[in-house]
This record gives structure tokens, C-alpha cells and sequence, in this order.
């Protein structure tokens, strides 16, 4: 009997969407390698019948000793992000699908299980599991492209979030001292620890500032392929876990609008394609952290729906500006220009994602952007709104304008780019489909958010607004087009406090204490050596005395090296010792 339920216990895991993906990883390395392309796909789609094939109930429900865990526990919420997640795995395959890095692919599928395992988590403890696979999963993908500058990045990443992820666990497990319970519910603004240490666990994946740097640090250097799949999984992931638990943080609408116009600054500064839009993400992400704060029906499909549509058109972005690396090599501005001859369908299924982003009608930012900015004025936050709009114009401004403006067109530098392969373009198509098809049908996106939907987007007064926003962005730009140029700078940001103090820590808590470590360790093995020669000879240490033998200062060196370091120690015990004295006999 027991051995009957454990059959089953694990036939029900193998068909959970997270698993599903894990499996998929491991078992694609034992696959035929011309073939791996292949298999790589099937599984993003099995995930995905998986999301609407599964019941709501708790698929798998086990319990650990005295815990109760939910591995799968479905409804609208977690079904429409885990759709878009499958999604855009499988577009992402595609796109790499020229790719024959078997470890990019491997960890592309674990990082992407993380993401449904922790959509469908019905516990804390199985959320933070699938949590850390998400970290641990895409540093490799930073890892992978094998550069200096992505070695020290993939570092910072995954310090970040291994930081990020001690906050998490210290609010989970206040939460279950205080409700002994590890089942996921909304959390209450009523100000307990574990509710503000679990939020900052997760805005730190959502990248509110200023926990934000490792994004716009990491991003811009990782692997072509693998910042597809970044853009797409971690920051939304934390959305849904902020929708899930905390709706209606008031804090979270200041957070989030402070983020759509930090964003779109700092854009300002960037002149490395990825990193305009990695700084773009902090921005759009902000939209939807601000939905989360006012809390309504509205505000939170809002945020739903354009978490949707931001992983659609911002992949497609990004699959865009790998493309231009992969084919020439340069990713900053002030090294293109020139490529919309050599590049036409490139340019142009790119500015399809730039459509989207910009909220351009028959787009589909412009169905999903704008339920936010709605929640915001039927919650009577006016000055949210006018923010928000004007964190709207900054987004067509850079990724709409500046980012292909200086990528396919301005100066010709005289750029013979290589053909993109077939599958790169084929991959962007298929986002770009999905992100006209949304926006010229918004009720397919629509039916499956949370809550009804009462709002209309394709009316005439938000057309006009949406026109006069397009056009005076546009006019300031081919104005102030030549200032908006990149320059070749290094843009500082609250990265800079933790990576400044790094050499003077370094240098005093590393390299010194091993020196110390290195001087014990030579004198020990030189003194070893000295022992093992007087016993075989015990003359020899009276040779040099008698002249017989060459003088020979390494047999000292060790001897000298612990006679500082021992001095120094016995130094500083005495002053320590008699510090103490003297503040008792006082």
C-alpha cells in the first residue's frame, strides 16, 4: 500500500509544470546533441498544457513531518502568469535555437521551473525552494558568455540575491513563528516584521531601488540568449509573489512611480543597448508595482495584464539589441549606426516591441498600461496618473526613439554586420505576433485576469491622449535629437556603495589575513623541512656556523616571517591586556 501511494505521490509531481521543466534539464545533456534543439522545445509546451490541464485544487499536497506543502495550487492569478512564463520559454527556444551550449540550455529550463514553481507554490517553504533555484539558475546564464566583465557581474548578481534571498527566509520564518503556518495568504499591513522582511526579499527580485542595481548590472552582460529568458522571468515572478500577498501596500504606489521615472532617467545616461533596456524594465515594472499598491479589482488585473504584455514586448526587445551584438559585435550607441540598410525586417520587428512598450493603439502596452494609469484616477491618485504619463513619454522617448534612432540609422560607421540566423528572426516574429494579436484583441487577455474586467481601452478619449503623447514626444526628440546621442561613459548607480568598499575589504579582511595565513603556513613547512634534515644529519645545523655550506637565506626566511608575526601578536594581546587593566584599576 505504501509503496502503491508513493507511486502515485510521484506520477502526480511528474506532471506539475515546474517539474515538468526540471526533468527537461536534467535529461537534455543524456539527449542526441543534434538534436537538443528539438527536445528543448517540447518541454516548455508540455509545461504548458500542464498550467490548463491540471486542476485547481491542490494537485500535490504533501506533508514533512508537521508541515503541510502545496506543490501545486492553481487559480487565475498563478494560470496567467504560469501561460506567459511557458510562453515565452518557448519563443525564447527559438530564438536559441541555433545554440548548441548545452549548459544554456539546461539551465535555461531550470531557471524557467523556478518560475512556474514558484507560481504555483502553495507554501512558503516550496516558494522559497523554487526561489533560490532562480538565482542560482540564471547567474549561469551571466556566467555563460565567459568574459572578465561578466565574471565579476554574475559575482554581483548572485551576491545580491543570495542577500535578497536572507531577507526572504528571515520573514518566513517569522511568519511561521508568529502564525504557525507556512501556507501563502495575504499579508495585512499591520506592521509585523515578517511581512516587511519578506516584502524586501522580494522587491529586491522586482528591482525597486535602490535594491535595483543588479539587473542594469548583469543584464547588459549576459549571454545573448540568456537575457531573453532574464528580461522575462525574475522581476515578473516577484510581481505575481507581491500581487499574491501584498495588494493594497500603499507604500508600493510611491515605490512603484518612483520607479517608472527612475527608470526612464538612468535610460538617459545608458549608452549600451541592454542596458537602456534593462533600465527600462526597472521603469515598466514600476507600472505594475504601483497597481499593486492601490490594491482594486482594477489596479491588480492592470498589473496582471501588463506583466503579460511587458514579458511579450520586452523578450522581443531584447531579442532585438542580441541580435544586433550577435551579428556586429558592439552593443553601445556610440560604436552603431548605420545597420537599417543591412538589417530592414530586423529593425522593423524590433520596433513592433518599441510599439508595445510605448503604448502605441493596436499594440499591446497600450491595453495593458493603461489599466494601470486608469486604477490610478478612479482611486483619485492624480498626481500618480500625471506621473505615470510622464513616465510614459520616457519610454518612447529611449526605446522607442533614441535605441533604434542610433542603432539603425545617424551616423553610418561602416558596418558590414553578419547574417543573423534564421531562427533569431523567426523567434521575433513569434513575439511580435503576440504582441499585434493582444493589441488588436485585448479580450483574449482579458477572460483570463484575475477579476472581471469593466474597462475599455479603444475609446476616443484615450486615443487623443495616447496621440498627443506619441507626437509631442516625438517632436522633442528629433529636436533635442543630437544632445540625446550616447557618450561613452560609465553610468554610476547604488551599485557604486557596494562596489567601492570592495578593494579596501579586500584588502584588509582578504589579502591580509592571508598573508598571515601564507607566512604561518611557509614557516611550518620550512621548519618541517629544517626538523627532517637534523634528524637525518644533526651537524647540519652547525654547517653554515662552520662554513662548509653556502648560505643559504630561504632556510631562514620562514623562521623570520613567524618571528614578526608572532611579535606583532604578542604585541598586540599586551596592549589589549593593558587597555583592560587600566579601565579596572581606574
Amino acid at each position: 500500500m505504501m509503496l502503491t501511494e508513493l507511486f502515485f505521490a510521484a506520477a502526480r509531481m511528474a506532471v506539475l509544470p515546474a517539474v515538468i521543466l526540471v526533468l527537461g534539464a536534467l535529461a537534455l545533456p543524456l539527449l542526441p546533441r543534434a538534436h537538443r534543439s528539438f527536445f528543448f522545445l517540447a518541454f516548455p509546451l508540455l509545461a504548458l498544457y500542464a498550467v490548463w490541464a491540471l486542476p485547481g485544487e491542490p494537485a500535490v499536497a504533501i506533508r514533512v513531518m508537521d508541515y503541510q506543502l502545496i506543490l501545486f495550487q492553481a487559480d487565475s492569478l498563478s494560470r496567467v502568469f504560469g501561460t506567459v512564463f511557458s510562453l515565452i520559454v518557448f519563443i525564447g527556444g527559438i530564438y536559441a535555437f541555433h545554440l548548441r551550449d548545452t549548459g544554456q540550455q539546461s539551465t535555461a529550463l531550470l531557471y524557467a521551473a523556478g518560475a512556474l514553481g514558484v507560481t504555483f507554490a502553495g507554501d512558503y517553504f516550496t516558494l522559497f525552494i523554487f526561489w533560490e533555484i532562480m538565482a542560482v539558475a540564471s547567474t549561469f546564464l551571466v556566467w555563460a558568455r565567459r568574459t572578465p566583465e561578466s565574471g565579476r557581474a554574475g559575482m554581483r548578481y548572485l551576491l545580491m540575491h543570495v542577500f535578497g534571498g536572507g531577507l526572504l527566509f528571515a520573514g518566513i520564518l517569522l511568519y511561521y513563528l508568529q502564525n504557525n503556518s507556512l501556507l501563502l495568504e495575504k499579508l495585512l499591513p499591520d506592521g509585523s516584521a515578517a511581512a516587511w522582511f519578506i516584502m524586501a526579499g522580494v522587491a529586491l527580485n522586482a528591482a525597486v531601488p535602490p535594491l535595483h542595481a543588479w539587473l542594469t548590472d548583469a543584464y547588459p552582460k549576459a549571454t545573448v540568449t540568456g537575457a531573453v529568458f532574464m528580461s522575462a522571468l525574475t522581476t515578473k515572478t516577484a510581481v505575481y509573489v507581491l500581487i499574491r500577498l501584498f495588494p493594497g501596500w500603499e507604500i508600493l504606489l510611491y515605490l512603484g512611480v518612483m520607479m517608472a521615472l527612475y527608470g526612464v532617467v538612468f535610460a538617459v545616461l545608458a549608452n549600451d543597448i541592454r542596458e537602456i533596456l534593462a533600465y527600462h524594465i526597472v521603469s515598466q515594472v514600476g507600472y505594475m508595482v504601483a497597481g499593486v499598491g492601490i490594491g482594486t479589482e482594477m489596479a491588480l488585473n492592470g498589473s496582471t495584464a501588463h506583466a503579460f504584455s511587458h514579458i511579450l514586448y520586452k523578450a522581443l526587445l531584447f531579442m532585438g539589441a542580441g541580435a544586433v551584438l550577435q551579428t556586429t559585435g558592439k552593443s553601445k550607441l556610440t560604436e552603431l549606426g548605420g545597420l537599417a540598410k543591412s538589417q530592414p525586417l530586423m529593425l522593423w520587428l524590433y520596433m513592433i516591441g518599441a510599439f508595445s512598450i510605448s503604448g502605441f493603439p493596436l499594440f499591446n502596452g497600450f491595453i495593458s498600461k493603461s489599466m494601470v494609469v486608469a486604477a490610478a484616477g478612479e482611486a483619485h491618485y492624480g498626481w500618480a496618473v500625471l506621473l505615470l504619463l510622464l513616465a510614459s513619454m520616457g519610454t518612447f522617448l529611449h526605446t522607442g526613439l533614441k535605441l533604434p534612432y542610433f542603432t539603425w540609422y545617424a551616423e553610418d560607421r561602416c558596418i558590414t554586420p553578419l547574417k543573423a540566423p534564421k531562427n533569431m528572426l523567426i523567434g521575433m516574429a513569434l513575439a511580435a505576433f503576440l504582441c499585434m494579436l493582444y493589441g488588436v484583441m485585448p479580450s483574449l487577455l482579458y477572460r483570463i485576469l484575475p477579476y472581471s474586467v469593466d474597462y475599455r481601452p479603444y475609446t476616443i478619449a484615450h486615443l487623443a491622449e495616447t496621440t498627443q503623447i506619441l507626437i509631442f514626444t516625438f517632436v522633442g526628440f528629433w529636436v533635442l535629437r543630437e544632445k540625446l546621442a550616447g557618450t561613452s561613459t560609465i553610468t554610476l548607480d547604488t551599485d557604486w556603495f557596494y562596489r567601492w568598499p570592495a578593494r579596501p575589504v579586500r584588502r584588509y579582511f582578504v589579502d591580509t589575513v592571508d598573508a598571515v595565513f601564507s607566512a604561518a603556513e611557509t614557516f611550518i613547512s620550512g621548519l618541517v623541512r629544517s626538523l627532517a634534515a637534523f634528524r637525518h644529519n644533526p651537524a647540519v645545523i652547525f654547517s653554515h656556523a662552520a662554513g662548509r655550506q653556502t648560505f643559504n637565506p630561504d632556510f631562514y626566511r620562514p623562521a623570520t616571517q613567524f618571528l614578526i608575526v608572532a611579535v606583532l601578536l604578542v604585541f598586540v594581546i599586551l596592549a589589549a591586556w593593558g587597555l583592560l587593566a587600566a579601565g579596572k584599576f581606574r
